[in-house]
C-alpha cells in the first residue's frame, strides 16, 4: 500500500493536529485515531482526537481511549490540521462549518466525498487501522504495544476478526507484526465478543424476535421501548446487523434502530456481490459493498417495505 508524499510531507510540517472520526465510533474509527495519535505525540505533535460521542463501553479496554474527546473546546484556535479518518466528510463527524489550515481524509469506504485537501482513499483496503499501520511505518515509527493493540482491533472488527472476505494476504501481514509488537489477540477477542453486559443480552432477544426474512433479504429492528426496557443505549447494538446474515438462505441482512421519534438509523451487511452501499448511497447514507448504513426519518412499516425492496434489487439475478 503506497502512502501518498503530500501526506508525509504535511504530516513532517504541521505541529497541530486535531483527528477526528465518524459519530457512533466502531473499532476501526477509534483504533486508527488511537494509533495515530501516539505515532504523531511520539513526533513531539501536539494532538486532539474529537468524536462527538462518547467512547462505547464495549472499546473502553483500548489503550488511550480517554483522550477521545466529545468536545472540541479551544483547540480550534491552535489553527490545527484536520485529518478525517475512516469517514470523508466533515458531516459524517459533525465538524462541518469549521476552518482547518489544512484538511486531510484517511479513509476506506467505497462511498466518498470531494472533501479534503490531501485525501487517501483505499476502496479495496481491509480497515482505515491498515491504512495507519502502512502510514506510520512510512513514517519510521517503532509501533508500541498499544498502538500495536489498537491497530489488531480495527482490523479485527471491520475483517470480522479474520472472517469476512476482505481478508487479504496485506491484512495478515500487518496483524502478524502487529502481534510480534505486542497485540494480544486472544484478549482482543475475548474483549471484543464475551464480555456482554447481561442487559445487552437481554436486548439482543427482544431484537431477535422482530426477525423478518423474505427474498434472502432479513430484517431486525430496536425501538426506543426496548432500549428503556432493558437499561441499554445505542452503541449496545454493536454487531446484531452481522447476525442475521449467519443464516445460509440470508444474502443480505439489516439492523433498524430508533433513534427518535421517526427517525431510524439501518445498518446493513450482505454477503458476495450484493452491494448494500448501492442502497446507502441513494438514500444519503455510505459505507462498503458487504457493509454499509444510513440514516431515515419515516415510519418503521414503510422503511421494513423500503429495505426489502430495495435489498432484493441488488442482489445478484440468478
Amino acid at each position: 500500500m503506497k502512502v501518498p508524499k503530500s501526506l508525509i510531507s504535511a504530516i513532517r510540517k504541521e505541529q497541530v493536529f486535531l483527528l477526528a472520526t465518524h459519530i457512533n465510533p466502531d473499532g476501526d474509527a477509534l483504533g486508527s485515531c488511537l494509533a495515530l495519535a501516539e505515532a504523531l505525540e511520539s513526533l513531539g505533535k501536539k494532538i486532539r482526537i474529537f468524536d462527538r460521542d462518547p467512547v462505547p463501553e464495549l472499546y473502553r479496554f483500548m489503550p488511550g481511549h480517554k483522550k477521545c474527546k466529545s468536545t472540541l473546546g479551544n483547540f480550534l484556535k491552535t489553527n490545527p490540521l484536520l485529518m478525517l479518518l475512516d469517514c470523508n466528510s466533515p458531516e459524517r463527524a459533525e465538524i462541518e462549518g469549521h476552518t482547518f489550515s489544512k484538511s486531510v481524509v484517511i479513509d476506506h469506504h467505497e462511498t466518498e466525498s470531494p472533501f479534503g485537501d490531501i485525501r487517501w482513499v483505499e476502496r479495496t483496503a481491509a480497515a482505515t487501522g491498515l491504512m495507519v499501520f502502512h502510514l506510520i511505518e512510512a513514517l519510521d515509527i517503532r509501533i508500541t504495544e498499544s498502538m500495536a493493540t489498537n491497530m489488531y482491533t480495527a482490523i479485527a472488527v471491520d475483517t470480522g476478526s479474520f472472517r469476512y472476505s476482505n481478508t487479504s494476504p496485506d491484512v495478515l501481514r500487518a496483524s502478524a507484526e502487529l502481534v510480534e509488537a505486542g497485540a494480544q489477540p486472544g484478549a482482543i477477542s475475548e474483549h471484543l465478543y464475551e464480555r456482554w453486559k447481561k442487559n445487552r443480552f437481554d436486548l439482543l432477544n427482544l431484537c431477535l424476535g422482530t426477525l423478518e426474512i423474505r427474498d434472502n433479504v432479513a430484517l431486525i429492528y430496536v425501538t426506543r421501548d426496548m432500549f428503556k426496557k432493558t437499561g441499554t443505549v445505542e452503541a449496545d447494538t454493536e454487531n446484531f446487523a452481522n447476525i442475521p446474515r449467519m443464516i445460509d438462505s440470508v444474502a443480505i441482512s439489516a439492523l433498524i434502530r430508533e433513534t427518535d421519534n421517526g427517525r431510524w438509523k439501518v445498518s446493513m451487511r450482505s454477503k458476495g456481490q450484493a452491494n448494500v452501499a448501492k442502497i446507502a448511497a441513494v438514500r444519503g447514507g455510505g459505507g462498503h459493498r458487504n457493509a454499509a448504513g444510513f440514516r431515515i426519518k419515516t415510519d418503521l412499516q414503510s422503511l421494513k417495505k423500503t429495505l426489502f425492496t430495495a435489498g432484493k434489487n441488488v442482489l445478484p439475478k440468478r
